[in-house]
């Protein structure tokens, strides 16, 4: 296996991003998330800005009554199309760069719907990291000093709108199903280092 890709969808206030980050330290292998959006800026041209706008997110009310049809991941539009700055046209840009990141190294790639982009591939693993609302109330409090009740709704908002994105862009798929994984962690069950063990032994056993 000459490289292999770990793709993280995580609940929020799960700590799935920093599990993925403290994984990408102990294998010695690149991280992204936001990342992501400036290859994708500095690729098209288009604003970072508009990447972060439509970020695992879709927008407007009614949006995904009005586009019934998924986007041509294989067909990105041309800069002098009016729909050069669509959402669909970003979530294609979003995607060759995911497909190029792993087709040329090992890496961690949070959230992006990548665990979908990437399912066609040998060398991926995919893991879900979920916790029970309390625990990533408790997070959340905690690292953005908010009240519970904020919390209550950051979570509510974020996990809806990630779940409405990977329902459009993946043709109906349920974000939490964990059909679509290899693994899902219960973070505050066995803690993050314990998942960051479980993930390192199942590469081993995935690709030896």
């Amino acid at each position: 296996m000459d490289n292999y890709i770990i793709t993280i969808a995580r609940g929020f206030g799960s700590g799935g991003k920093q599990i993925g980050l403290d994984l990408s330290r102990e294998l010695n292998i690149p991280c992204y998330e936001s990342q992501i959006l400036s290859m994708a800026s500095e690729f098209s041209g288009i604003s970072i800005k508009k990447f972060t706008q439509v970020d695992e997110k879709l927008r407007g009310s009614g949006f995904l009554q009005k586009l019934k049809a998924l986007p041509n991941i294989d067909n990105i539009v041309s800069p002098s199309e009016k729909k050069f700055v669509s959402d669909n046209n970003i979530f294609s840009i979003q995607t060759r760069i995911i497909r190029e990141l792993a087709g040329k190294e090992s890496c961690i790639i949070i959230g992006k719907c990548a665990n979908y982009i990437l399912r066609d591939l040998n060398n991926v693993i995919s893991v879900y990291i979920e916790a029970p609302r309390a625990y990533c109330l408790r997070r959340i409090m905690d690292k953005l000093g908010v009240t519970e009740d904020e919390a209550h709704k950051l979570i509510a908002k974020t996990d809806k709108y990630r779940a409405d994105y990977f329902h459009h862009y993946t043709g109906g798929r349920i974000w939490t199903d964990p059909v679509l994984y290899d693994m899902t962690l219960n973070s505050e069950r066995i803690g993050s280092e314990k998942c960051i063990q479980l993930i390192k032994e199942y590469i081993k056993i995935k690709f030896t």
